[in-house]
């Protein structure tokens, strides 16, 4: 039996606030090649989750700490929706459509999500990510992700 308890919660926290990216992942499969991915993803305020798609592969995802604003976008860069997500708001999970641009903004120092898709894992092809976004680690990403949070469905953001 694998138990997941506050204190991992407390670990992935701290270590997301002092990685690069500012967040971090635990794997709850054993490999790469399970046909269900299922991990916590920590993240602080600041992290910047490129819009990306799953090609063929549904998203569910928990939010168990913190906030999240949570963006869907056409393939133009045109906001399709977005809602805030966290154990305290209405909506607490979504399940994001195969093939959907998306993005997640932390909106609190720390953050915790668990994630489940369809597997297997391959870094070459498990996303696409949008060309109209800027890359990560660009200067760019603090203005976008402002100017996401200005944004409502309809908006253009490319």
């Amino acid at each position: 039996m694998k138990q997941i308890t506050r204190g991992m919660s407390e670990e992935w926290i701290a270590a997301a606030a002092r990685s690069q990216r500012l967040r971090t992942n635990y794997n709850i499969h054993e490999s790469l090649s399970d046909p269900i991915q299922r991990l916590f993803i920590a993240a602080g305020r600041g992290s910047y989750f490129r819009p990306h798609l799953h090609p063929q592969k549904s998203e569910f995802a928990l939010v168990l700490h913190g906030l999240f604003e949570v963006f869907t976008f056409d393939a133009n860069g045109l906001v399709a929706a977005r809602v805030c997500v966290g154990p305290a708001e209405e909506t607490f999970a979504l399940e994001i459509p195969a093939d959907t641009f998306h993005t997640w903004i932390p909106l609190a120092e720390a953050s915790v999500f668990f994630e489940v898709k369809k597997g297997p894992y391959d870094p070459a092809t498990s996303m696409v990510l949008a060309p109209w976004a800027p890359e990560e680690g660009s200067p760019d990403t603090a203005t976008f992700q402002a100017k996401l949070l200005t944004a409502r469905a309809g908006d253009r953001i490319a």
